[in-house]
């Protein structure tokens, strides 16, 4: 079957691409006038020969004279009927005039598809991207332009280049951070054909992260922090760093501290304290499985478990030991405390030489991997949700009711109201893990980023349960989140950075506490829950007195330098 057939008027049916999208000719190009004004002709003239025919109509009945015979005027008037009646039911002749000037798909020449820049692809590969050669020029932007590398760096460029030398193994032969970070850089723009100029290099600690925070640095990213508060939590007052690039944020959070600090502020009570690490080992039977879960759980054989977990770290203290089957695999759930750090290198280490002294009673125990899973470490997890982890923390307020009305422009039943059916009954129906709350997750992050913390871990850690209740004979509101898993440390990790450990001395939990070990990272727990209670106070009162929409859209809408964000991505 021949394939290769071409339409009559070829040259004005091909698709043409213009700026990597596939362009199919419109029907309003194929009219003589501008669509509005072959609109009004077709209405005019629709009306017009309806009034004409049905005046000449009549005239015939009064004569006598037969409907069917037609004068020449009468007759172009039923054709131009015809006409704009086919125009309008083709929605403004749009779909109509379409299938005029556009043929369908298989009268295409084939030859003409298959062209060089316009290629054929399968289905669902049009989704993909086209990507184009970069180009090997780089130029820098007016803003800021591009100092040249030092002569004796362009060398070691272009063996990063040609792959010769390693962009990972720079730090330790040049032994200069900084210098690696800058040499990288230019070998990655060289490589790429992109350029990193709006990509800060300039004015950063690269020693500081060798080997701890970041591997191949090339920049850092910077993020705005603002600052809420004073939070009254505890009787003590806090103003909370927080790291966001989302509007209202920090607004919305500093009205909830207004709120609580206006109430005579929050209490946040600390209900647990550990980190936990499940390894998952395997034997030959079931049996055997069930045999060391029982030796595990023993309290006889706790005190010993324990010594072996305990020489890895002054700080690190085991607490429990939880065991769950699967078959004949046994995932062991330790759980131990560990000071001011978040302590995840800690608690592995633990569970390490425990797994070693159970090898020699345990031949046939394979250790299949040091995290099983049922830690859970940064997954949405029941047993962090039910079991904690890191720190369990409750915090509460009692909200005056002229508070609520002043401050928060609502009421303490629509708040009681709203939060049963959005926090509660909305995130049941929704299957929510952990997730009954407005915007726990917006908090965490936000102090996560400006302290120095995983920010990962803001999964498990933004579990929290939002409760509302009226008290004082209907009058008060009182408000609690309920967080078990919140993972912070105030050493080690990110914590060390200038910035955030800045943030951390704002607070007042800046490493590790002299006077009691552990004490400056449940701080900053409360902390972070205290912050939260007072974010989703905010919120639920800007939803509930129908704000949010509002403050989003003259906070969070910037129009400056659209036109010009506009125009360049085009």
């Amino acid at each position: 079957m021949d394939v290769r057939r071409r339409p009559l008027n070829h040259r004005t049916l091909k698709p043409t691409l213009a700026g990597g999208v596939l362009e199919q000719p419109k029907a309003s190009d194929a009219l003589p006038f501008p669509l509005y004004l072959t609109n009004a002709l077709f209405f005019s003239l629709f009306f017009s020969v309806m009034y004409f025919l049905l005046h000449r109509w009549r005239e015939k009945i009064r004569n006598s004279v037969p409907l069917h015979v037609l004068t020449l005027s009468e007759l172009l008037a039923l054709l131009s009927l015809v006409a704009s009646v086919v125009y309008l039911v083709g929605f403004f002749g749009i779909d109509f005039v379409q299938s005029i000037f556009r043929p369908s798909p298989d009268t295409w020449d084939i030859d003409d598809l298959l062209d060089e820049d316009k290629p054929i692809k399968p289905c669902g590969q049009a989704l993909i991207p086209r990507i184009t050669e970069p180009s090997p020029k780089i130029t820098a932007t007016t803003d800021q332009k591009k100092d040249p590398i030092p002569e004796e760096d362009e060398n070691i460029v272009k063996m990063v280049v040609e792959g010769s030398l390693p962009s990972y193994a720079l730090e330790s032969k040049l032994g200069d951070c900084k210098r690696a970070a800058s040499i990288r850089r230019e070998a990655l723009e060289q490589i790429t054909g992109k350029s990193l100029s709006g990509l800060p290099l300039e004015g950063f600690d690269y020693d500081s992260i060798l080997g701890q925070c970041c591997e191949m640095p090339v920049g850092y990213v910077q993020i705005p922090v603002g600052i809420a508060g004073p939070l009254l939590l505890n009787e003590t007052e806090f103003s909370v760093p927080m790291a966001t690039t989302e509007g209202c944020l920090v607004a919305s959070t500093n009205r909830g501290c207004k709120a609580i600090y206006i109430s005579g502020g929050a209490t946040c009570i600390l209900l647990k304290d550990g980190m936990t690490r499940a390894p998952v080992v395997r034997f030959g039977t079931a049996k055997r499985a069930a045999e060391l879960k029982q030796f595990l759980e023993s309290p006889m054989n706790f005190d010993t478990l324990a010594v072996v977990f305990n020489k890895s770290s002054r700080f690190g203290r085991l607490q429990s030991i939880q065991c769950a089957i699967a078959g004949k695999n046994l995932y062991i759930r330790f759980c131990c405390a560990t000071g001011d750090a978040m302590g995840m290198n800690m608690v592995s280490k633990g569970v390490q030489n425990v797994l070693d002294f159970l090898q020699h009673d345990f031949l046939d125990m394979d250790v299949m991997g040091i995290s099983g899973n049922y830690c859970s470490d940064k997954k949405p997890a029941a047993v962090n949700w039910i079991e904690g982890r890191g720190k369990s923390v409750v915090c509460e307020a009692i909200i005056k009711e002229e508070v609520v009305q002043k401050v928060l422009k609502t009421t303490v039943s629509a708040l009681v109201e709203l939060n049963m059916l959005k926090n509660l009954t909305g995130s049941a129906m929704a299957g929510a893990l952990g997730g009954f709350n407005a915007h726990a997750s917006n908090i965490v992050s936000a102090v996560y980023l400006a302290t120095g913390q995983d920010p990962a871990q803001n999964v498990e850690s933004s579990h929290c349960i939002t409760m509302m209740e009226a008290v004082n004979d209907g009058k008060d509101l009182h408000i609690s989140v309920t967080m078990p898993s919140i993972e912070v440390g105030t050493v080690g990790g990110g914590t060390q950075l200038a910035s955030q450990s800045a943030c951390l001395n704002l607070l007042g939990v800046k490493g590790a506490s002299k006077d009691e070990p552990g004490s400056n990272a449940r701080v900053l727990a409360t902390i972070v829950a205290g912050s939260v209670l007072a974010g989703e106070l905010s919120l639920m009162s800007a939803i509930s007195a129908g704000q949010l929409v509002k403050s989003h859209m003259k906070y969070n809408r910037s129009t400056r330098d659209v036109p010009n964000l506009t125009s360049s991505s085009n």
